[in-house]
């Protein structure tokens, strides 16, 4: 069969129908969208296909209808105008200060004053665009369309500098004609990765709908299952044949690895478009959106706020607005962690409003886990690898000893970033995550709030139970047997019993120095 061009990157619509790529219909969605008047705003990772889907605006707001033969809004759409459009992207540059926040918004609106022969006599960015939507207007006889790519980019790029409330303000200034415009605006969509405080820097915009978790719009970016069989068969096969996997155990890999997105809660899961297609055209299960690079912010909230590591391997349960709303001045993380796609909504409770949030596939776990281990653990971060590959040996070899040795090694002393009376958080956290990097099944009680942790490795052959305990001025042999008597007197052995699985029971011991493991007890 000849092979298929795959969108991989493409972020023109245009570009991506007249090339012949495979195109996932999302226009739907699109035509819906586009019948109102209403600004919109929505929220997705990166890699999700925003920037096509303002591409796709684009290209139904110029009337081109030509590009939309075969899809969905074809039937649906009878006029097909042309509107004047503005689009606004902060996509191609980095804003680490004011200045180049100010000499991009200045590229963005020279290009429309160009345009529309606007001479300028206000250098202020506000007056600028003002002036360009006010023109627009006047000189085709039509509404304007807006479309926002990114919008929060330099906010993100300042994050904890001495410029991020400068660029805040700078963006608050630059979008504030919006609102007066009102009038002369036919469509406004905006899109970001994170939602900063939109009343402020969207001043005025109070009907701003936020479709981010939205039943109705949850597909509109990313390949849901049924958009996957539909589309990409052909690809699935070819993957199989090259795997020497069946058709089946495919598309099963495929859902572990790239799959179980959820924009909100009893809905199809999605897939990353782009690591999906970069797994089909590799022909190989690769951890794609990592290589494409970590998120900057992502870094630096991890680094400047507090370490509460039970939250974030564990799974977590959240209201709305603990995940929904980022505000730089808060010192919870969450909404920059969900948002930027290390988790996604997986269960809601409707009687008392609560979503619980984790990983949403092996990929992402495996790299936030990694992202996490290089700032928590001394382990050098080209060694890390090595290391949980041993660690991942010596549970395969009932090698107890071994195992407590590298994670010793690796927490050898309290990281300065971690407060000391955040050590056994710390301790147990760490030694959780050590464990579910090595692929094998992971148990684990982090959320006990006695400060003790069990945590339940299962290979194909053992069942390793640990008891953590901190030492609190007492002496190791004293700590280390009343672990092992835990074991026993709450039944852990007998809960996790699996026939024909050989039971080790150990007693760790930890400092409450913040000096890491001081030894453990070990009990077949």
């Amino acid at each position: 069969m000849e092979e298929r061009f795959l969108p991989i990157g493409i972020q023109d619509f245009e570009k991506l129908r007249r090339g012949g790529y495979v195109y996932v219909d999302k226009t739907g969605f699109v035509y819906k969208l586009a019948k109102l008047s209403t600004p919109f705003f929505l929220s997705r990772p990166r890699r999700f296909g925003k920037s096509l889907l303002l591409s796709t605006f684009e290209a139904f707001f110029l009337g081109k209808k030509e590009l939309f033969k075969g899809l969905e809004i074809e039937a649906l759409e009878k006029d097909w105008i042309e509107y004047p459009i503005i689009k606004i992207s902060f996509g191609a540059d980095n804003y680490p200060d004011l200045e180049c926040l100010k000499s991009q918004e200045n590229l963005i609106l020279s290009k429309y004053e160009k345009e529309y022969g606007i001479e300028v006599t206000d250098p202020r960015a506000a007056p600028r665009l003002n002036n360009i939507i006010t023109t627009a207007y006047e000189k085709t006889g039509k509404q304007v369309v807006i479309l926002i790519d990114e919008y929060d980019k330099p906010i993100l790029d300042a994050l904890y500098t001495e410029y991020e409330e400068q660029n805040c303000q700078e963006l608050r200034a630059f979008y504030s004609p919006l609102k007066d415009c009102d009038k002369y605006i036919r469509f406004l969509f905006i899109t970001g990765i994170t939602k900063v405080s939109h009343v402020n820097i969207f001043s005025g915009l109070n009907q701003l709908n936020d479709i981010s978790l939205d039943r109705a719009y949850s597909s509109l970016c990313g390949i849901s299952e049924s958009e996957l069989e539909k589309y990409f068969e052909p690809e699935i096969a070819t993957l199989a044949e090259e795997q020497e996997m069946t058709v089946p155990e495919t598309k099963a890999k495929l859902a572990k690895m790239y799959d179980g997105y959820h924009f909100s809660y009893n809905v199809e899961g999605l897939y990353n478009p782009f690591c999906l297609l970069k797994c089909f055209s590799a022909k190989n299960f690769g951890a794609y959106w990592f290589e494409s690079g970590t998120p900057s912010f992502l870094v630096k909230t991890l680094q400047n706020q507090p370490v509460e590591l039970t939250n974030l391997v564990n799974g977590r349960l959240a209201t709305e607005d603990q995940f929904k709303n980022y505000d730089p001045d808060s010192k919870n993380m969450l909404p920059v962690i969900y948002q930027s796609g290390y988790l996604t909504i997986k269960d809601y409770e409707r009687d008392s409003g609560l979503y619980t949030l984790d990983f949403p596939n092996k990929e992402i776990e495996n790299g936030f886990l990694k992202v996490l281990l290089k700032k928590f653990v001394t382990v050098p971060y080209d060694d890390i690898g090595l290391e949980i590959n041993n660690l991942r040996v010596a549970l395969r070899n009932n090698n107890i000893n071994q195992i407590l040795s590298l994670i010793k090694s690796a927490i050898a002393d309290l990281p300065t970033i971690v407060k000391k009376d955040m050590c056994e958080n710390y301790y147990e956290s760490v030694t959780h995550l050590m464990f579910r990097m090595t692929g094998y099944n992971v148990v684990s009680e982090l959320q006990n709030v006695a400060g003790r942790s069990d945590v339940i490795v299962t290979t194909k052959d053992s069942v390793f139970i640990f008891e953590l305990k901190m030492d609190k001025g007492q002496d190791f042999d004293t700590v280390a047997e009343n672990a092992l008597t835990q074991i026993d007197a709450n039944g852990y052995s007998e809960r996790f019993a699996v026939n024909g699985k050989q039971m080790h029971k150990i007693g760790v011991v930890f400092s409450s120095d913040g000096k890491g493991i001081i030894g453990w007890k070990i009990k077949q």
